[in-house]
């Protein structure tokens, strides 16, 4: 008479893989067991069901910001270094209040005080965060615009020291779970996201 384990159907590929590991485990001498450490020991199968093993979690790593010269591109770097212009790093602000782990970037000759600049800026931030800074911006002036690449938030152009070719001043960026930040928003295309 078959064994009520051998009468079982065998639908899930994981158990029919247990079966011969347990047949050639049978055939196979046991090897020699270090002293000290327990022997495994045989017991009857067990003719349950078997039960998936969850899978761990998956947790996203934060994304670490990138340094100044790897959050624009490189040709804008080497452009920027053949016109004598070096980087300072700060930490990324939206008005008074700074982002963690964020970045913000300016580029110029520092030598030359008063000479053109430019500002790159990026930050992680979480979904209320950003709803808070938004609002916070839109309270100052700030005129706000949603786009294919997200929501941007530029200071008013009547504030603006500087301006793009469209009469954008300073702009922010906000995407999902990032900001960017550029002192034009079409200077925004130069910054390489690291969250694309």
């Amino acid at each position: 008479m078959p064994s009520p384990r051998l009468r079982r159907p065998a639908a899930a590929t994981a158990l029919l893989f247990t079966a011969a590991l347990v047949f050639t485990a049978c055939a196979t001498p046991e090897p020699e067991v270090p002293s000290g450490t327990p022997a495994p020991t045989v017991g009857s199968a067990d003719t349950s069901s078997p039960t998936a093993t969850p899978e761990p979690e998956k947790t996203s790593e934060p994304v670490a910001a990138p340094d100044c010269s790897a959050l624009i591109s490189p040709a804008t770097v080497e452009g920027f270094e053949s016109l004598g212009w070096t980087s300072r790093e700060e930490p990324f602000a939206i008005g008074a209040a700074a982002v963690p782990d964020g970045i913000q970037c300016q580029w110029a000759d520092f030598a030359v005080p008063g000479g053109p600049m430019q500002i790159f800026g990026w930050a992680p931030i979480d979904a209320k965060d950003a709803q808070d800074a938004q609002e916070e911006l839109l309270s100052a002036g700030w005129v706000r615009e949603n786009g294919d690449a997200g929501v941007y938030i530029s200071e008013s152009p009547q504030m603006a020291l500087a301006t793009d070719a469209e009469g954008y001043g300073m702009t922010y960026l906000f995407g999902d779970g990032w900001v960017t930040l550029a002192d034009t928003k079409q200077s925004l295309l130069l910054i390489e996201n690291p969250v694309g």
